[in-house]
């Protein structure tokens, strides 16, 4: 009998030390754990060559080095080490090429506990194409669309029907560029973003005085472009809409047909200027990080810089282009890494630095002054 109680009594002593001692360590646990690091800007990046500094620059290393963001975070789930500025709060990331390394990385660190992505402010500044009829190499654009050149049947241009203008057709339709246009969102995919034209019209008027390099090479690269005024002027900023492909295209009728279907997908509100591979990808990402309050996809810019035209001069050969742009030969790569970071840095030190102007509300352009009579 007395044996029994002990032996109840020795039980229920060990259970509650057991209890507490559990509390105890899940208190501990809880005071010493480390808050999420408050991340204002993320840079989206999509690719660096060799080191982050001191050697030839990809879209990442001007951040490095001149932001500067100093600290290296290890990233093993992403495609490269994230850098990290702790004053400003500024992030950046290198996602990796293409469409299918931007969704998993931009992902990947959206779901990341490490950091509080809530109110992060995000612009991916890249370099791309740019279409003649809209710009220069050198010169750098903000979007306002970004439209998905992948989600579309495709006939083979040697069967195409008399009359065809291309073998890119629109889902649901059996016609090129067939109408009514379709849903941009349906179960096929998304078809276009687009941004928030206030934030967008904000980041442009705050770089739009922004001197881009010009030098001698791009004068000459320029020079054969007589039919598009807008390719010979020097590089300068501007606002123009996105096509994102995972198929390096060029030539003169591919460029017809982006021009055509970015157009179309925006219900002729949208303009083409630049072509790149992953900035669908990367605002898919937010779009659904979003969907579970890991972050504000209104806080979305989408910079690209002109490395190359995305068709050659008229009467130029598209394979003579391509077989420079094969090499990775061009014409404006150095001046459009440039002015990536040139055009892209001043927008995020004023939302970093300026974070209790920023953090409730993202900006808006000035006002239009009134009109007199």
């Amino acid at each position: 009998m007395h044996c029994s109680c002990k032996f109840r009594f020795a039980s229920v002593w060990l259970a509650m030390t057991l209890t507490l001692g559990c509390t105890g360590t899940a208190t501990a646990q809880a005071a010493t754990a480390v808050a999420p690091l408050e991340v204002r800007v993320v840079v989206v990046t999509t690719f660096e060559v060799g080191a982050d500094t001191g050697d030839g620059a990809g879209e990442l290393q001007n951040w490095v080095e001149r932001y500067p963001l100093a600290e290296t975070i290890a990233f093993p789930q992403g495609f490269h080490p994230l850098r990290y500025d702790p004053k400003d709060h500024v992030l950046a990331i290198v996602t990796g090429v293409g469409k299918a390394h931007a969704a998993a990385s931009i992902m990947a660190l959206g779901m990341d506990p490490r950091f509080d992505l809530t109110r992060s402010y995000w612009i991916l500044a890249g370099i791309g194409g740019i279409d003649p009829a809209i710009g220069s190499i050198g010169s750098a654009a903000w979007a306002n669309h970004v439209v998905d050149g992948d989600l579309a049947y495709e006939i083979d241009a040697r069967d195409l029907p008399r009359g065809w203008s291309t073998g890119i057709i629109p889902y649901d339709r059996a016609l090129p560029f067939g109408r009514p246009t379709p849903p941009a969102v349906s179960s096929n995919g998304v078809q276009v973003f687009t941004l928030n034209a206030a934030l967008t019209r904000w980041a442009f008027e705050l770089t739009a005085g922004v001197h881009l390099p010009d030098d001698a090479k791009l004068r000459v690269a320029r020079a054969g472009y007589a039919d598009a005024p807008a390719a010979r002027r020097a590089p300068f900023v501007l606002i123009g809409d996105t096509l994102t492909a995972d198929r390096f295209w060029i030539g003169a009728s591919m460029t017809r047909w982006a021009e055509q279907w970015v157009s179309y997908w925006t219900e002729g509100t949208g303009r083409l200027a630049t072509s790149a591979e992953e900035d669908v990808s990367y605002l898919q990402a937010l779009a659904m990080l979003a969907q579970a309050g890991k972050v504000d996809a209104a806080r979305a810019l989408d910079l690209r810089s002109a490395s190359d035209f995305t068709r050659p001069p008229r009467g130029g050969s598209a394979a003579v282009l391509l077989k420079s742009e094969a090499t990775g030969n061009y014409a404006g790569y150095d001046e459009a890494i440039e002015a990536a970071y040139l055009v892209g840095s001043p927008v995020v030190r004023e939302l970093a630095e300026h974070w209790d102007r920023y953090a409730g509300a993202a900006p808006a352009p000035t006002p239009a002054a009134p009109q007199g009579h």
